[in-house]
């Protein structure tokens, strides 16, 4: 559990007035001095990430942040940083000051929540300063319209009532959602395509890779690894045909060539477009390339921050790839880890181009994608504008018949 990628965990976030006790919350949560603790109001600045398990549920993330009263400019900022964390958060704890009660600030970010359509709870703490009553609980519930705990942080009161309210209300459907599971029976072999080149980490496989084979063997499916030097081979040799060949994006053509029709075929990345994001979206954006014009700008996204080398993806082939197809001369900015543009900021983008988001949640990844959509901003991911690019998209999409619809379309 504790080796569970933060990207895989739940993301629950701690919302609230300064020196509510938030970050004496989460210690008590975690059983860990994880937070700095201070009698001094703003001491929290920067959200704060905690990984730790709470069963059933497993792995999450606990997520600190700063009080949303917070005040000065500086305070504005802190503040824009916490109402940004909604948009990875899967489920949202607001703190009630015990000894002040609900207040509009309290009121405010349960509705700024609410219209995020994220799971909301309440603690109420402080319980070992101020009594609250059964009939103190139920006016503060009713008052924030959400289902709360009394709750000490200090003491540890009601801290295990805090977990079971988490569990109840803690969303269920992205849990179940599936890499390539709902795609395969049991004993079926899956042929999974993975170059070794200067950019590959040392020793290991990256992440999607990985999370991909332990799809499959979740789901009864036999993984077999091999490059793409090794793929006709491997499937001359294999004695039983492969229900899928997925292939690192930057394989598609050779992979395309060598693998028959009859063998469905597509991509890691597009897999990935599906379980985190939202694949027709991202399929209807690629279609954008063709009606760039000169001096437009297309902005390059990563959820990760890396050491880019020469011919990197994001930085080189990319920009040279969709300057050829819109046959212009383009305007590329790039962003990475947390950077995203504003609703202000997307209106000067043609074309957004984000990486898979291995490193972020489904949560962060589907807000980035409709972000883009609600301002009339195409957006494409790596894996489906290689796809477009080296014409195998078409192929790539036989698995998934509405999105392969909207291509053709």
């Amino acid at each position: 559990m504790n080796q569970t990628p933060r990207s895989n965990r739940l993301h629950i976030a701690i919302f609230g007035r300064r020196n509510a006790g938030k970050s004496s919350l989460i210690n008590s949560l975690t059983n860990q001095d994880i937070a700095l603790v201070s009698n001094v109001a703003g001491t929290t600045t920067d959200p704060v990430y905690k990984a730790m398990e709470i069963l059933p549920i497993g792995p999450v993330v606990i997520i600190d942040t700063a009080g949303i009263d917070d005040e000065g400019a500086l305070g504005e900022l802190r503040v824009k940083k916490t109402i940004e964390v909604l948009n990875k958060t899967d489920l949202a704890v607001v703190v009630v000051n015990a000894l002040e009660g609900v207040t509009d600030f309290d009121k405010d970010t349960v509705e700024k929540i609410k219209k995020k359509r994220i799971p909301v709870v309440g603690a109420v703490n402080k319980i070992d300063e101020k009594e609250v009553s059964n009939e103190d609980l139920i006016k503060i519930e009713k008052e924030l319209g959400i289902d709360c705990v009394r709750v000490s942080a200090t003491s540890k009161e009601g801290i295990d009532n805090l977990k079971d309210l988490i569990i109840k209300h803690a969303p269920k459907n992205d849990i179940e959602k599936k890499i390539v599971g709902d795609l395969i029976e049991p004993n079926d072999f899956v042929v999974l395509v993975t170059p070794i080149d200067k950019a590959a980490p040392k020793g290991r496989l990256i992440l999607p890779q990985q999370q991909t084979i332990r799809d499959i063997i979740d789901h009864g499916g036999i993984a077999v690894v091999t490059r793409e030097s090794e793929l006709k081979s491997t499937l001359d040799n294999l004695g039983k045909k492969p229900k899928l060949v997925i292939t690192d994006s930057q394989a598609f053509k050779i992979v395309d060539e060598i693998t028959p029709k009859d063998i469905p075929m597509t991509s890691f990345s597009i897999l990935f477009a599906r379980y985190k994001a939202d694949l027709e979206e991202l399929v209807i954006g690629v279609k954008a390339i063709e009606t760039l014009e000169e001096n437009d700008n297309v902005l390059i996204c990563e959820g990760c921050t890396h050491h880019r080398q020469e011919g990197d993806i994001g930085k080189d082939k990319i920009p040279k790839w969709i300057e050829e197809i819109s046959n212009a001369k383009l305007n590329f900015e790039w962003v990475s880890g947390v950077s995203y543009p504003s609703p202000e900021e997307m209106k000067k983008y043609k074309l957004i181009v984000h990486c898979g988001g291995c490193m972020l949640n489904a949560k962060e990844m589907q807000y980035r994608v409709n972000h883009a959509v609600e301002n009339s901003t195409p957006i494409v991911n790596y894996g489906v504008l290689i796809g477009h690019v080296t014409k195998v998209l078409d192929r790539a999409l036989d698995p998934f018949p509405v999105a392969k619809e909207l291509y053709k379309g």
